[in-house]
């Protein structure tokens, strides 16, 4: 049975950008064609053009295969083939950790950092790490050569997230999530642009860290 989450559109559009249909993909496949993806349609290939209209157009491919790719990861990580190794009534739990992992954001509210990191953003300017709430081990540091332009303000906060194999890998994207939503003009995480969604924020950085399965 088809997920409810990928429409008749979306699977057409997968044998489209994948060359095959939903049921045929593996995840070997898929993050191969993805990856061919992500370097044939970033918007920096563009930049050379000159053309606004064409790189618009490029970045809302682009965000679109993003969308795309997330939907198809939820769909190999629920389908019975994903662990095929494991027995179906004990399936192995996932684990990951992440270290250093550069998120960048782009924004004109000149309070993103305070709503992010409370009285706590002093500290961070002297490198000190901000431990985020309901973690363990899991702590942002910032980047503080970034700041804001004089013209129209424009800022980038960039930041490095680290955790642990024993924090709630989850609740830890929720909550950078609930203090974007609405704040950010753009995402970036490990250079790569990804929409402010919790489910597509939540797969991506899982795809960019490591799994250890116990």
């Amino acid at each position: 049975m088809e997920p409810a989450s990928l429409t008749a559109k979306d699977q057409e559009e997968v044998i489209a950008y994948f060359d095959k249909p939903l049921d045929a993909l593996d995840v070997e496949y898929f993050e191969k064609k993805l990856k061919e993806l992500r370097k044939k349609y970033h918007p920096d290939n563009f930049e050379h053009l000159g053309n606004d209209v064409v790189k618009e157009m490029a970045h809302d491919k682009f965000k679109a295969i993003e969308r795309l790719a997330a939907k198809i990861k939820a769909h190999l990580g629920q389908g019975a083939g994903a662990l095929a190794s494991a027995p179906a009534s004990e399936p192995m739990p996932e684990r990951y950790a992440g270290r250093n992992l550069k998120i960048e954001i782009k924004t004109r509210n000149k309070d993103l950092k305070y709503l992010l990191f409370g009285k706590h953003y002093r500290w961070l300017e002297q490198g000190d790490r901000f431990k985020i709430p309901g973690g363990r081990e899991a702590y942002l540091v910032t980047d503080t050569g970034h700041t804001g332009s004089a013209i129209g303000f424009t800022e980038v906060i960039r930041l490095y997230l680290t955790f642990g194999e024993n924090d709630p890998l989850d609740e830890i994207v929720r909550w950078l999530y609930e203090k974007l939503k609405g704040q950010a003009d753009a995402l970036l995480i490990e250079q790569q642009l990804i929409e402010v969604d919790l489910a597509q924020m939540l797969v991506y950085i899982k795809g960019k860290t490591s799994l250890r399965l116990t």
